[in-house]
């Protein structure tokens, strides 16, 4: 009932487009999408399914409309230097990166690298970033409800391999699942701590979305942003900016 009301329709009639015995407009299956904060990619599936074409387009990154976005995206990551930041798709795959990003995969398997670089399995690897991750548990742990997240939210196969393939991890298999945070925690965000050579990169991450993507691409994309954690960090940081070559 409280669907109808915001969708602008009938309790009778939403239970008959339910049950298959009206077929409903296009209309309403965008306005059911909406209101269910159902992803564009989904959408089209929706319209489909119901008769009618896909509603939104899904261009490559490349694509010359969407020319002006990638470098708005990459000067912001530019910008952000010399923090780390990444621009990632809907399976965590990095799509654009900044100097510094770059700098954090130095000397790692060329097959974790990529092609796509996939977040997940770089950072999840026993012989990728989780070699160098001082709290891998607590980071893994977080990864790892993200990834869940996102599968109930999409039932993207290509998640749901990933999630089958990072599971199977030694270093993965053997964590425990943690307790949910009390309020007595005082624990603000979980850090992704890294040993460089002996000295620690403490770093926590914010993640950008679009507001209002008309295109599948852009609603699949999130800006990924690293600080430095604490005042160490941040020196740490510059210096290795002020060090290495453009």
């Amino acid at each position: 009932m409280d669907l109808a009301l915001e969708v602008g329709v009938s309790p009778r009639h939403l239970s008959f487009v339910e049950t298959g015995r009206s077929r409903p407009s296009p209309e309403l299956v965008l306005a059911i999408a909406d209101r269910l904060e159902v992803p564009l990619r989904e959408s089209n599936t929706l319209l489909l399914a119901a008769g009618y074409a896909p509603r939104y387009s899904e261009r490559s990154l490349d694509d010359v409309a969407l020319r002006s976005i990638r470098s708005s995206l990459q000067r912001m990551l530019d910008a952000h230097d010399p923090y780390p930041g990444v621009v990632i798709d809907r399976q965590w795959n990095v799509v654009l990166a900044n100097r510094a990003a770059g700098a954090l995969t130095a000397g790692l398997p060329a097959e974790l690298v990529g092609p796509p670089l996939n977040v997940y399995r770089v950072c999840l690897h026993p012989d990728g970033l989780a070699t160098r991750t001082l709290n891998f548990a607590e980071w893994a742990n977080y990864l790892l409800r993200q990834l869940r997240r996102t599968i109930s939210l999409t039932t993207d196969p290509e998640l749901e391999r990933i999630l089958t393939e990072v599971a199977a991890y030694p270093n993965v298999a053997r964590l425990a699942v943690p307790p949910e945070p009390g309020w007595d925690d005082p624990q603000l965000l979980v850090p992704l701590r890294l040993d460089l050579g002996g000295t620690e990169l403490s770093m926590f991450t914010t993640l950008t979305t679009f507001g209002t993507p008309r295109d599948v691409t852009l609603d699949e994309l999130a800006v990924e942003l690293f600080f430095p954690a604490d005042q160490p960090s941040e020196q740490l940081l510059r210096a290795a900016a002020s060090s290495s070559p453009p």
